[in-house]
């Protein structure tokens, strides 16, 4: 099992910045990647951005240039930064983490943090 607690979602002005923090507990021997997905009003889940075990990492096009995806392996922490801060980006966002096991494929989901951009 892997719990994972998201923080730093908050109110911001357009423009704005703000980070992401996501710490994993439990057993990660087995995982394969850890990264953020959002929702917003009235729209699908979508990736925002991950990274692998091995460091590579998939930025989403509409938040790529703005958004940084990062790890603190010791803290077992993953972190987005999110820069120029647009309406668009008002979604719910949520900690994903990808283990490939035996028995195979298993996503962990935090519980989601907002982040509002709004005048």
């Amino acid at each position: 099992q892997v719990h994972l607690v998201e923080s730093g979602g908050d109110y911001v002005q357009p423009g704005g910045s703000l980070r992401l923090s996501c710490v994993a507990s439990g057993s990660l021997s087995s995982v394969n990647a850890m990264g953020w997905y959002r929702q917003g009003p009235g729209k699908e889940r979508e990736l925002v951005a991950l990274m692998t075990s091995v460091g590579s990492t998939n930025i989403a096009d509409p938040v790529k240039g703005r958004f940084t995806i990062s790890r603190d392996n010791t803290k077992n922490t993953v972190y987005l930064q999110m820069d120029s801060l647009q309406s668009d980006d008002t979604a719910v966002y949520y900690c994903n983490v990808l283990m490939v096991t035996d028995s195979g494929t298993v996503n962990y989901w935090g519980q989601g943090t907002q982040v509002t951009v709004s005048s």
